[in-house]
């Protein structure tokens, strides 16, 4: 199992044996020192050990001053994260005021197009003048005792990157790994190390992959954990508990986000059940418990959803006594391909605890179980404390979000931040309104461009925030509708959906 090392943010040391900790972002404006510090406040109150603020132009840098000053003033030392995009001298005055910089690396190397003589696959190249490039934020950064999240995230990749993997897993490990690298030999080790994508599978297989090459080149730093665009309501919280939770619990992780379209008071509750559920820093996917139920076969399609009361829901209800049921001990000690014509079914068990607490602990469970073992389907018990119906829509919505099983729209929406210049949380609201009903189709709903065009790169339709209170209206990469008035938003892409014949 790879293991961390200890580096101090501030006054919190991360690896080893601490806890893993808790992060979120706020959503003011920077320049607003009042409302960023009274939401600073509400965060840490809430559970929060750091908190992300956004810093799009040296003047939000620069106030990131004011922000500290005010906290430490009514004796809140919390450590602060600046958010950094594209210039990097913002990120190098932050640097000045903060514990932490989060910085992207597709913003550190880039080649312009008509420079013909560039090798896109040079590698020395791509050193050197990533070198030159941070070079002067390390200096800083040494001089501050300021820690550097280095964070790669699915569809901001640099250009030279994109040519060479493409847009995947591996692309994302080897953008991380060439900063590291540059880090290494300019003897900054100060770092945290963050791969994020809206797609589950996706996420966890870059950080998997990440764990594997770092432990092979003998090199250990601290983790950051995170779905982004997760959404909201159950949804959001069961894409970043799959997510987040299986990577907790094989050991691996810090410090996490959990990224909802919604206040970020709502993200800490979340991020702490996962904590206490998952983040003891070992690999606990031995302790999962499942049973192995075996059906005779239906005429459904696997993966199926079980419910022992009926739910209009599930595939099959064990109160109806819709197909013969019997516990497979053979199968249930690990063999999971189907004997006599037999679905074979994990199901999942619990004491009847709260949904709060049910929601995060069987998405991860099943998640741990259901992407390393091939099943028919998904059994989710909780002594009569959760109506059936709640239960199917649970074991849908976790299907769902491992690429399983598809049974309603899926939305990419971004957690709304400084940057954002519409209202995400309510025009998400407005969307699912009008297009939940639409299985298959992905739609993105993004505050602004910084990682509205990469992160919803396979949205079927979408928007992001242009200007204030202003969107772009895409079909998949394509803009279709530019600098559409905020309250027009909704309906134009319900329109252009209905267009092209995906709503009826």
């Amino acid at each position: 199992m790879y293991k961390s090392s200890v580096v101090h943010i501030g006054n919190i040391a991360l690896g080893g044996k601490n806890p893993v900790r808790i992060q979120s972002m706020t959503t003011k404006n920077t320049m607003d020192t009042v409302a960023t510090v009274k939401q600073v406040k509400e965060l840490a109150i809430a559970g929060c050990d750091f908190v992300r603020i956004t810093a799009q132009n040296i003047k939000e840098a620069e106030n990131l001053k004011n922000i500290k000053k005010e906290l430490q003033k009514d004796g809140l030392n919390i450590p602060l994260i600046a958010d950094v995009h594209y210039n990097p001298k913002v990120a190098e005055v932050a640097a000045q005021f903060v514990e932490k910089v989060r910085i992207n690396p597709g913003n550190y190397i880039d080649i312009e197009d008509n420079d013909s003589s560039i090798n896109y696959q040079d590698d020395n190249y791509a050193i050197k003048r990533i070198t030159e490039n941070i070079a002067p934020l390390l200096t800083i950064c040494k001089q501050h005792n300021t820690a550097i999240r280095i964070g790669t995230n699915h569809g901001s990749l640099s250009e030279r990157i994109l040519f060479k993997y493409g847009n995947t897993p591996i692309g994302m490990v080897e953008s991380i790994l060439e900063f590291v690298k540059v880090c290494g030999q300019l003897d900054f080790h100060n770092l945290v190390l963050s791969l994020k994508a809206s797609n589950v599978r996706i996420m966890i297989e870059a950080n998997m992959l990440l764990v594997k090459r770092l432990s092979r080149l003998g090199l250990n730093y601290p983790l950051h954990l995170g779905v982004t665009e997760a959404g909201s309501e159950d949804e959001g919280r069961v894409k970043s508990a799959a997510g987040i939770g299986y990577l907790l619990a094989h050991g691996i992780g810090d410090t996490i986000r959990v990224s909802l379209t919604e206040n970020p008071i709502e993200e800490i509750p979340v991020a702490i059940k996962l904590v206490e559920f998952f983040g003891q820093k070992k690999d606990i996917t031995k302790e999962i418990t499942s049973e192995i139920v075996s059906f005779t076969k239906s005429k459904i399609k696997p993966p199926l959803v079980v419910t022992s009361k009926y739910s209009s829901l599930s595939d099959l209800s064990i109160e109806r006594q819709y197909d013969s049921i019997t516990k497979n001990d053979e199968h249930s000690k690990g063999s999971q391909k189907p004997n006599n014509g037999l679905f074979l079914i994990q199901k999942f068990k619990y004491p009847g605890i709260q949904y709060n607490d049910l929601i995060i602990r069987a998405t991860v469970e099943a998640s741990a179980i259901l992407l390393k073992q091939k099943t028919n389907g998904i059994w989710i018990e909780n002594n009569g404390a959760t109506s059936a119906d709640k239960l199917a829509k649970l074991a849908l919505n976790i299907l769902q979000v491992l690429g399983l099983r598809i049974t309603k729209t899926e939305y990419i929406a971004c957690p709304t931040c400084g940057r954002s210049m519409i209202d995400v949380i309510k025009q998400l609201e407005e969307v699912k309104k009008r297009t939940s009903h639409l299985p298959g189709i992905k739609i993105a709903v993004m505050g602004c461009a910084v990682n509205g065009l990469g992160e919803m790169a396979d949205a079927h339709y979408g928007f992001v925030g242009s200007g204030k209170e202003k969107v772009n209206i895409y079909k998949g990469k394509n803009i279709v509708h530019k600098n559409v008035a905020q309250e027009n938003a909704v309906a134009t892409l319900v329109s252009l959906i209905r267009e092209h014949k995906d709503l009826n």
